[in-house]
Parts: C-alpha cells; structure tokens; sequence
C-alpha cells in the first residue's frame, strides 16, 4: 500500500493515496460509502456556467459568486429589473440576494475600494483587472433539520470549476447577522472561491424567514413565496401557530409578520456552532459526490482536504463557536471578523487598554444591547458623540428624531435613571454609562447611527423572544412585527416587498418590510421610532418598552432594582426563560489549540471590542494558555459596517474592515498550507480618508495598512498576568 503524509494545521497526518484500489482509504472494506450526512435533506443541484456578465435572470445566465451580473452589476446603484416585480423567479431572486448581501456587507464605492482593494475583479494575490470576475460551477441547495420542521437551517455548497481534486480545500461561510443563505457572499464567499476552494454558505438557523400572519404566506426555501400549506416542507419557516390561534391573533392585532431569528422557539443562536459544522460534513459529502469514482467513492476526508471557517459578526461567532465544538479535528483554522462573542463571564479575566484597566467588559449581546437601548438615544445628544454635517442627519433620520431622542433624555431623568438639568447633561451622563458598559470613547461618533437606523430596538425585541422561546402571538413586552406607514400606524405589508423578502430583507425587523411595533403605544400601536410611552405620555422612542426588554436580560426592574416577580412586567417566569436561553449560547473560549485569527474595529459600536473581541481574547488566554494559537488584531478607525462608509461623514472618518478580513485569510492559508507562521497580535492604525462628506478622498493602501507578521513593540496586543494588554 502506497502512503503519505499531508501538513494540516501545523501537524502531520496520514492518507492513504492507495484509495483508487482500497475504497476510500477504508482499509480495503467494499462497503465504504459517500453516505448523506443526518438531518440533511438536499434539495437542487444547479450548474452555473458564468458565460458572459448580463442581467442573470435564468440560472444559465448566472455564476457563483455575482448571480451573472459581475462586478459592474454588483456596484451598479440599482439592483437588477425583475421581469415581473410581483412574481419574482427563483432565478432572480437568488441574483438579487447576491446583490444585496454583497452591498450590504461592503462598502460597493470605488473610492471606498470596491474593484481596487476587494472584489470580483480582484484576483487572489491582489491584482486588479479589468473582468467582471464570474466563476462558474456548481451549487448545491439542502435543508438541515431536526425533525420539527421548524429549523430549517438552509446550506448552499458551491463547486467553482475551478476545485483542485489535488489540492481540496472548503471554506465555511455561516451568514452574518440574522442575513440569509447568501449572507457570507462577500466574505467567505469571494475569498473561497477565487482561492478554487468549495464554499459552503448556511444561514445557520436564521435567514429570511417571513410568515405574513394575515394571509398565511410563508417564504420557501429557495425564496419564492407561497401560502404555508402549499409550500409544505419546503417553508423556510412557519409560526408555530394552529389556524384558530393566528386567527385570533389577527384579529386582535392585524397586518403582523412572524420573523423566523425571533420566533421559531428555536434559540437557533444555541446552535450556530453545530450548524456550522453540519454544513461542512455536508460540504465534504458533496465534494465527494461530485469527484468520486466507483472504486472510489470517498476520495475527500478531514486527513486530506483544507477546512477553513471565516466569516463576520454572528457569522464570526458561529465559526469561533464550530472550532469550539469540533472534537473530531474537521476545522483546520478560522478567521472571524468583528465576531459576537457570548462570554460566560467577566472574573476570570482583564483588558488594560494604553496601560489602565478597564472597568466595563464581557458582558453578552442580550445584555449590553438592551441597555444600550435604553441610553444610546440619549447619549448621541451628547457634545462628544456629535457629528456635524447636515447630511448625515437627514440621511439617516437623526434630525426629525432630536426631539424623540431629547423626550427619552427628559424620560430618563425623570426616572432617576441620567443626571443633569439640561438636555446636553443628561446626555452626557447617559454618554458616560454606556462608556462604563463597555463603549468607548472611539465609539461616541457611531452611536447616532445605531439609534436612528434601529439597532437597539430591533436587537432588543428579536433576540429577548428567540431566546426565551416565546411565539409569535406572545407580544414579549408589547412588542410585534409588522409594517408602518409614515406615521407609524401598522399597514399591510406591500404584496411585491414580501414576493421580494429574500433578496431584500435581511432576516431582521429592519423595515424590509416589517419593523418593531410597539402595540402599547399610547393611542394605538405604533413603530419603535414614533412610539408613545404609556410611562411618560410622550413619543420618547418607546421607553418603556426598552426598560422591559432589559429588565428580562437582568432579572430586575431597570428603575427600582427590585427582583421581578410572578406578578412584575415583564414577570420573572419570562425573564428566566430569558436567561436560559443566553445560557444555552456562551462561549467556552476553548479553541481546541486551533489557529484563530480575529479581526475587529476599535470604533465598533454595534459589537464593542470590550464585550466580545478583546474579552475573548483574554478568556481565551487564560483556557488554553501557551498552547493558545488564536491571534488579535484590532484595526483602528474601522466599525461595524462597511456599508456605513456610504454615508456622508462616515466615509471621511472611518475606514473599511474587510480588507483585514481578506488578509488574516490569506495568512491563515499560508499557514494551513505552508507553515507560515501566524502574525503577532497587533493593533494597527490606520487614516481615514478625508475630503469632503460623501466624497471622500479615493482609498488606497495607505490608508488600510497590512497588519505586520511581527508587529512593532509599541503595537503589540500581550498579556499581564490574566489581563489582555492593548495599546493605544
């Protein structure tokens, strides 16, 4: 028997290249078989065969990475026409979905980098092009499930033709956010597959999920929309409601849509990790299925192919997770970006930033995103959270907010909860709490963007319900889905925005096409952002709606401090549930000793570094210790979203993360591959472009610095003791 060893992850592992005459490296059994992993059941095979860069209407017309529309299509302003905008196909709305998720990840401007830095036309090693960068190949469409019927995990496995049976690798790309099956497009996906590596895109539980409870239309899993008895199986997700219940529902609250992420009473975030890791035997059946042979069915085993997981946000925190989880060695290395990162506690560690400790850190999402909710209104009236062009105002709503955002300031103080006489007091005290919870000082100016866009809101009401496992009719603290008119009064949702919801929405109540209701509002439900407190009598941005969310995460009344009781509201029977269900999602920081790189953005407000990347970090230092080979770079002047670089003032003051996204990639596969060694960790400071807002100053390398493989001292993220170090 003829043999070899093959480097994986730094280590040497045995394969067997006899397994053209001993079926798939069994040993000689005849009875070795590619057998379809559990809980899976697949769904299409679809050959894509990128001819020519067009409007990617049929699957023939389309590729993997673009939908067919190439890099000219994916930075078009305007989304591709649909023949018939009530009827969208299957075919258009997956082009759509490739659109939208690539745009809503990046930042698709050419002054921003889009086609210099990253992006179709830019090969592997950075050169740019003058192509449209469509790859051709495969994609394959399945549904994990546990039985139920209601998880539902969607996974796509796309084969570039590109794939080197000699050289097999796989790249795991869990969707960010509540996003879609196509959610990693633009990350996992664009790196894998220009590397030739199958890519395999799950929404991990979550995804566009949509049942328009009055009339009974659900989204199928390929995003076509139907009634939920004609779609049957094929429902990416249904509440779980009998007909007589939601009819009661509808006539007590009508024009409501149960949202998959908040209702499916599944906790799907306690199971990201494991669905992460289910995609990727998936993906290793498929690869096998597509390259075996009769005498040898299973030529692609962990021992032999490259696994590589990396994704961004939820996305990051599902590939942590999956490292965490994965006792059987399939993961070779991950790269998470900007990743949420349940810690299960804030003793056991420290962070010191330029040389003091901080005070406020390792706190979880549920936690620190409702009391955010509470504050961050408040606080971006502060002098030191201001940004001062016009434009960025009107673009994103904060002018005609002020006064809502100055009630929540008067609210606030009424209930003893900010100092301060004047309104630029108050804000400033509600500023200091949110800095004491874990923001900081780089994050005052992205605050005001967070609140008027939604954020806290939409956080607060979709994971308080999924992970207390509460359904779609329960109303946890009065709060629903729906859509809203101008003046914030629940309409039905436009018949062409649900036909469209898969490759529009992006699995939140974000507004495409249902937002957060609040159906306590004095006078009627109304929308979060026009919402009447009964507490206060004033459109205040639903105070106390907020109060009651946070009260579930803490276990107490926001106001008094009391416990909850039986008899509270909310009352301590849903709080513990709550709870429980925050319990089922905490990391261990356990990697297993496998290479990790963690890319995050010091001006991160959405997902601050104190809570989650540098805690992380630190919690994982103090598990694994020397045999840790997980590595930190924190990129200074970068936030949460790229796609925030397209507004006037942002694009000046910030620059975007996924080029550091790209490069930990590109180490870790030199890593993985060669034995290069991994890059200290670093913080590395970057320089906004200037010029004028909403017309930057063009991009360059300069700007965006490549992280060092050995940082300068001054730059290097250590430790003291159980303490992470980062300096300034």
């Amino acid at each position: 028997m003829t043999t070899a060893w093959k480097r994986k992850s730094g280590r040497w592992s045995f394969t067997a290249l006899a397994c053209a005459t001993l079926a798939a490296c069994g040993g000689g059994s005849s009875h070795v078989s590619n057998d379809l992993p559990g809980g899976i059941t697949e769904l299409s095979t679809t050959a894509y065969p990128a001819t020519a860069a067009g409007t990617g209407s049929t699957a023939a017309a389309q590729d993997l990475l673009t939908g067919g529309i190439g890099k000219t299509g994916l930075g078009a302003a305007a989304a591709p026409a649909y023949a018939d905008p009530a009827n969208p196909t299957a075919a258009e709305l997956r082009r759509n979905a490739l659109y939208s998720n690539y745009r809503g990840i990046l930042d698709p401007t050419v002054g921003g980098g889009y086609g210099t830095l990253y992006g179709p036309n830019v090969k592997p090693d950075g050169t740019v092009t003058q192509g449209e960068g469509l790859i051709p190949g495969r994609e394959y469409l399945a549904v994990l499930d546990d039985g139920s019927g209601r998880k539902q995990t969607a996974i796509a496995v796309q084969v570039p033709d590109s794939f080197d049976s000699a050289n097999p690798c796989v790249v795991l790309g869990p969707s960010s956010g509540s996003r879609g099956l196509y959610g990693a497009i633009g990350t996992a996906g664009e790196w894998g597959l220009k590397k030739g590596c199958a890519v395999v895109l799950t929404d991990a539980g979550k995804g566009v999920g949509l049942h328009n409870l009055s009339d009974d239309t659900v989204n199928r899993i390929d995003g076509t929309r139907a009634t939920r008895t004609a779609a049957g199986k094929l429902a990416h997700y249904a509440a779980n409601l009998t007909d007589a219940a939601r009819s009661a529902y509808n006539a007590a609250f009508p024009n409501r849509i149960s949202i998959k992420h908040a209702h499916s009473q599944q906790n799907p975030e306690k199971d990201w990790g494991n669905d992460t890791l289910a995609a990727a035997r998936y993906a290793m059946y498929v690869i096998n299925k597509q390259f075996g042979k009769a005498d040898n069915p299973v030529p692609f085993n962990k021992g032999n192919t490259l696994v590589i997981g990396g994704s961004a946000s939820n996305g990051g925190a599902a590939v942590l997770r999956a490292a965490e989880l994965d006792g059987d060695g399939l993961i070779d290395g991950v790269v998470a970006s900007e990743p949420v990162t349940e810690m299960p506690n804030s003793t056991a560690y420290g962070i010191q930033f330029g040389g003091a400790a901080v005070s406020g850190y390792g706190r979880t999402l549920a936690d620190y995103t409702t009391y955010g909710n509470i504050y961050q209104p408040c606080a971006a009236l502060a002098a030191d959270a201001a940004i001062n062009e016009t434009s960025i105002y009107n673009y994103i709503g904060l002018t005609a907010m002020t006064a809502r955002a100055t009630a929540r300031c008067d609210g606030l103080a009424a209930k003893g909860l900010v100092q301060g006489q004047t309104t630029a007091q108050r804000a400033a005290d509600a500023l200091a709490k949110l800095r004491a919870y874990g923001w900081t000082r780089d994050n005052d100016q992205m605050h005001n963007a967070h609140y008027a866009l939604g954020n806290g809101p939409i956080l607060s009401a979709m994971y308080t319900m999924a992970y207390g496992r509460f359904a779609a009719d329960a109303n946890l603290c009065n709060s629903s889905f729906g859509a809203a008119n101008a003046t914030g009064d629940v309409v039905p949702a436009a018949s062409a925005a649900l036909a469209q919801s898969f490759a529009i929405a992006n699995g939140t109540a974000n507004g495409t096409p249902a937002t957060v209701i609040y159906n306590d509002s004095v006078g009627g439900a109304k929308s979060w952002a026009l919402a009447v407190s009964p507490s206060t009598g004033v459109a205040d941005l639903g105070l106390d709606n907020a109060l009651c969310q946070h009260a579930l995460v803490s276990g107490k009344d926001p106001v008094t401090g009391a416990a909850l009781t039986a008899e509270s509201k909310p009352s301590k029977g849903q709080s513990d549930a709550v709870r429980a269900g925050i319990a089922e999602v905490l990391a261990s920081g356990n990697l297993r000793g496998k290479p990790a790189i963690i890319v995050a953005g010091r001006s991160d407000a959405l997902v601050p570094v104190n809570n989650n990347a540098r805690a992380y970090t630190a919690l994982n230092q103090t598990i694994e210790g020397a045999k840790s080979n997980l590595r930190y770079i924190e990129v200074t002047n970068a936030q949460h979203f790229d796609a925030f670089l397209l507004f006037a003032g942002f694009d000046t003051r910030f620059v975007p993360l996924h080029p550091y996204f790209n490069q930990a990639m590109d180490v870790m596969w030199d890593h993985l591959k060669s034995g290069k060694a991994l890059p200290g960790s670093q913080v590395v400071h970057t320089t906004p472009r200037g010029g004028t807002p909403g017309a930057a100053t063009a991009i360059t390398a300069a700007n965006v610095p490549a992280f060092a493989m050995t940082a300068a001292t001054a730059n290097q993220i250590g430790f003291a003791g159980t303490s992470i170090k980062v300096p300034e």
